[in-house]
This record gives C-alpha cells, structure tokens and sequence, in this order.
C-alpha cells in the first residue's frame, strides 16, 4: 500500500521508519540504493535495514545485478507482514474486512445492520465479525496493526467521536475508539464513511494522483477530499458536506432544516420520493437502482439530473480545488452512467477550461470495497509513519 503522503527522505533522514516509507513504494531497494538517497553512512542504513527484517515489514527479494564481486540484496516492503481490520458502517449495513497492509482484502463479511441500534450493538457485531475474520484468514490478534472504522455522520477525528450525527441515535460524543481497544490491540481510527471510501479508492487505483475528490451518491450525499495525497478534513472534521450546498430554489426541504440543497433534490432518497409521486412505487435508494436497471424511463431521467445537480457543485469545486480525478461512487452509480452522464456534461460545462484540461470524472473501481480498504489503509498510514515505526521497534 503506497503511503498516501509520500516525499523523498531528506537527506538528513535517522530512523529506520524513514526507510521503510522509502520502500513502501513497493520498489526494490539494495542497501547502497538506500544509503545514496538517504545520505546515511552505509553501516547506518545496515544496521536499520536489520531492524526492519526483523520486525518483518520488509524481507529480501532477491539479487541486484553485479558490478563486480558478490551481487547485493535488494529489499522490498513486505505488504504481509501485518494485517489491518476495517469497518465501513453505513445507515442500514455494515461491511468488515481483514485486509493485508496493500489493502488486498483477505476476508471480509456484510450484513443488513440499523446503525440506529447504538453503538454498543454495532460495535460489538462489528468485534465478534473482527475475530471471526481474523481466524479466517489464518491470523491471530498479534498479526493485527490496528482498526479503521468508518461512520455515516460527522466525526471528530482526533477522538474518533461522532458529532451531532443525524441518523445515529446513542452516538453523539460515543467514545468508539475505546470501546474498540478492550477487545483489540493497536489504534482504533474513526472517520466519516465518505472519507475513508475516498481514500480506499485513492489507495487502489489513483494514487499517482495529488488531488482526488469522491463523491458517493446513495441515500444521502457526500465529498471526501484527498487534497496533496492527505485526506482533507477541515477544522471540525466538516469538509466535502456537498450534500447541503443549496442548488434549487424550489423549497424542497432537507434534513439540515434548509430548503433547495442538494441532498434534498438529488439523493437517492430524493429521486425515490419523486418516483412516489408518480405512483412508481420505490422506497430508497436500491429500490431506484432496480427502476432504472429494468429500463423505467422516469427512474433513467430523475437520475440523469441528479447528475447534473450534482454537477453543478462538482463545477464550483473543481474551479476551487482543481482536482485531476473526480470518482463518483454509492448505490446511484451503479445504475449505469445515466448519473455519470450527468455529472460530466455539467461540470465540463461550467468549469474553467484549464481546471478541466485533465480532468477524469469516473466511476468507482473499488466498488462497495472502498470503505473497508480505506479504513485499513487510514489505519496502515498512522502505524507505519516513520517516528511510530521507529517507537515500535525501539519497544521490541
């Protein structure tokens, strides 16, 4: 798993952490490879790449070809070494999945599950399903580098606390990072769900890229921002809440107590409303998807505007932001590319022409794996930042 921030050492670089974030690229490496990037002593970066064989994060691969004498050892970052557990709760489901440190997904289990029933109940499935997958993999709780948990509301990220969640009766202020590290080891981060899928998306297939915005159209909407390859979040953890950027002025109320706002107008729950109206009969957001899979015309057209409503914020965005990816994911993408169509007839519309020079606005790759992988991945770039991976093999 490439780290998302990723710099080239200084060349005053002193732990060893340091040069496994140079190898966590995934590149070969032989000891005088890392010694002339780093500027360290040769019997330095010995005695560091030592250290990390014996941790295990990163093993021999094989031989570099001689210059003359006995060919070097090249060294890689071992992806297997660990494993993370991550968890993408969502209002009415819940996903958890053992993934390796590169975000391959060993094991993983989804179930129908209210977020509304509290925290205590979700997190204890959540911990039961955890071990379970843990066995089935073929890893023990010492394998495991930490937990990601993602949540369908705010969050506080430095605590792990949700904030005034709206569907999430019993969670408000939940300290879900301590429930979770009585039955596990190793940090327990918390973050909205739409951050963490934006960032397993970014992990798994855009991260040659620097600024990346996701958003995830199902029954509400949401933004995660990937903005210089770190997860952007805001000063309250509030960032990419694009759902209620008012874009009508047609009174159509929100949940937010305002009127004409986007979730209002273009969410799944939204367009089920309106096919209501038309004696469509549709409750949420799958129930829409179904319509517009069978060929109904009315589900295909409200989906196609939502696009474009969507579009009209993702224009503003992309002239503020001046991403060079746009990933539209959640239940309405999978109806086909009526919302991608949508999206991108608008945004290359109203945006400035330089900003949309190289602008890719594309569905979700990773699919309804995004939040697990971007849990993990969370979890695998806090553990693995050079001073905590040199504080973690000081304690071994």
């Amino acid at each position: 798993m490439t780290p998302v921030s990723s710099a080239t050492a200084p060349a005053a670089a002193t732990g060893a952490g340091t040069l496994l974030q140079l190898l966590r690229d995934g590149t070969p490496r032989t000891r005088s490879e890392l010694a002339t990037v780093t500027g360290l002593a040769r019997s330095t970066v010995t005695q560091r790449v030592d250290a990390l064989l014996r941790s295990g994060f990163i093993a021999p691969t094989g031989e570099a070809a001689s210059t003359g004498g006995r060919p070097p050892t090249t060294f890689a970052f071992d992806a297997d070494a660990r494993v993370v557990l991550g968890a993408d709760l969502g209002a009415t489901h819940a996903r958890v999945a053992v993934t390796n440190l590169a975000g391959t997904v060993l094991a993983e289990s989804r179930d129908d599950l209210d977020i509304a029933l509290g925290p205590t109940a979700v997190l204890d499935w959540v911990i039961d399903r955890g071990h379970e997958l843990l066995a089935e993999a073929g890893h023990g709780t010492a394998a495991l580098l930490g937990v990601g948990v993602g949540l369908p509301g705010p969050v506080e990220h430095s605590t792990g606390r949700a904030v005034n969640p709206p569907i999430m009766p019993g969670w408000d202020g939940f300290d879900v990072p301590g429930y979770v590290t009585s039955r596990f080891a190793g940090p327990v981060l918390v973050d909205n769900d739409v951050n963490i899928m934006a960032l397993g998306e970014y992990t798994g297939h855009w991260n040659a890229a620097d600024d990346l915005l996701f958003v995830k159209a199902a029954t509400g909407i949401g933004c995660g921002l990937v903005l210089g390859r770190n997860v952007y979040r805001g000063a309250q953890g509030a960032a990419g809440d694009m759902g209620h950027i008012r874009v009508r002025d047609d009174g159509a109320p929100c949940r937010c107590g305002n009127t004409g706002c986007l979730e209002a107008v273009a969410s799944g729950a939204a367009i089920a409303a309106s096919l209501s109206e038309q004696d469509i009969p549709a409750v949420g957001a799958a129930d829409v998807v179904e319509h517009a899979r069978a060929g109904n015309l009315v589900a295909l057209r409200l989906i196609r505007q939502a696009g474009r409503d969507i579009g009209e914020v993702l224009a503003a965005a992309v002239n503020l932001f001046n991403p060079s990816v746009i990933v539209i994911g959640g239940a309405l993408a999978s109806a086909g590319d009526h919302l991608l169509a949508g999206v991108r007839e608008v945004v290359y519309q109203r945006s400035l022409p330089l900003a949309t020079q190289h602008l890719r606005i594309v569905q979700s790759q990773t699919g309804e794996r995004a939040g697990v992988v971007g849990a993990g991945a969370m979890v695998v770039n806090h553990a693995l930042q050079a001073d905590r991976v040199d504080a973690m093999l000081a304690a071994q």
